[in-house]
C-alpha cells in the first residue's frame, strides 16, 4: 500500500499515552485506520515486555535458586547502563527476524516501535545508535509530549498493583521515575522542524503535544490523533 507509514516510532516519557494511542489504533477497524490515520495492520515492537521478562527472571533466580541477580538489583534498577542498549538492539533484532519470516505481508503492515529514554541511562541520543538503519528506512517517527509532573500524575493513575505486567497498567516509584525519566533529551536532538538525522537516516518527525491529556478518551483522541499523523504523513511522502 502506498497510502501508510511504513513504520512509527513512538516515544515519550513513561505514562505520556504511548500505549493508549496504539490501544485505541488496535480498537478501530482496518480501514478506518488506514484511511484516516495512513496506518495498515499493526505489528508491536516494545521493549517493555524484554525488560520486564529481566525482573521475572532475575526474582526467580534469586527466591526460587538463590543465585546471582544477572541483570536487575534488588531495588528494581539495572546492573549496567548497557543493558538499556541491549533493549534496543533487540528491537533491531525483532524487526529484521519479523521482515524475514513475513515478506508476503509487509506491503499491508505499519510497524510500530515504542520505548522511552531519560538522559539518566543516555537518552534518546545513545539509544537512536543502536537502532539499525534497515528499521530507520521509510520509518517516521512520533513523539508523545508531556512534562515531568503530567508523567508522573498519569503513572500513579494507571499503576494496578495486581498487573505489573501489563503495558497498560504498569507504574513505576515515584522516587524511580524521577530518577530515570524526569530529564530527557528528545528536544535536543531537533536540529530541523521536520527531520531528525539518525545514524545517518533522515528520519521525519511530529510532536504530538499531550497537555493536557488527549489520549485518556477515545472521543477526544481521535481528531487529535488524525491531525497529528496527517501533518506527519505529508513530511513523510514528500521525503
Amino acid at each position: 500500500m502506498e497510502n501508510i507509514f511504513r513504520k512509527i516510532i513512538l516515544l515519550g516519557r513513561p505514562a505520556s499515552g504511548k500505549s493508549e494511542i496504539i490501544n485505541f489504533l488496535k480498537n478501530i477497524s482496518d480501514i478506518e485506520r488506514e484511511e484516516k490515520y495512513h496506518i495498515g495492520k499493526l505489528v508491536e515492537i516494545d521493549d517493555f515486555p524484554m525488560l520486564w521478562t529481566w525482573f521475572e527472571e532475575d526474582d526467580i533466580l534469586s527466591r526460587k535458586f538463590k543465585k546471582p541477580r544477572l541483570h536487575t538489583t534488588k531495588d528494581g534498577y539495572f546492573k549496567y547502563k548497557y543493558l538499556w542498549h541491549l533493549l534496543i538492539e533487540r528491537i533491531s533484532l525483532e524487526y529484521y527476524k519479523y521482515v524475514r519470516d513475513h515478506k508476503e505481508e509487509l506491503d499491508e503492515i505499519t510497524f510500530l516501535i515504542e520505548f522511552s529514554r531519560g538522559t539518566e541511562h543516555g537518552g534518546y541520543k545513545e539509544a537512536f545508535k543502536h537502532l539499525s538503519k534497515e528499521l530507520l528506512h521509510n520509518a517516521a517517527l512520533l513523539y508523545v509530549d508531556v512534562t515531568f509532573e503530567e508523567s508522573l500524575r498519569k503513572n500513579r493513575k494507571r499503576f494496578n498493583p495486581e498487573k505489573p505486567d501489563s503495558i497498560l497498567e504498569h507504574g513505576l516509584p515515584d522516587k524511580k521515575l524521577e530518577k530515570l525519566y524526569k530529564k530527557v533529551d528528545f528536544h535536543d536532538l531537533k536540529k530541523s522542524k521536520t527531520h531528525i538525522n539518525i545514524n545517518g537516516v533522515k528520519v521525519p518527525y511530529i510532536i504530538f503535544n499531550n497537555m493536557p491529556s488527549k489520549t485518556d478518551d477515545f472521543e477526544i483522541l481521535a481528531p487529535e490523533l488524525k491531525i497529528v499523523l496527517d501533518k506527519l504523513w505529508e513530511i513523510y511522502k514528500n521525503g
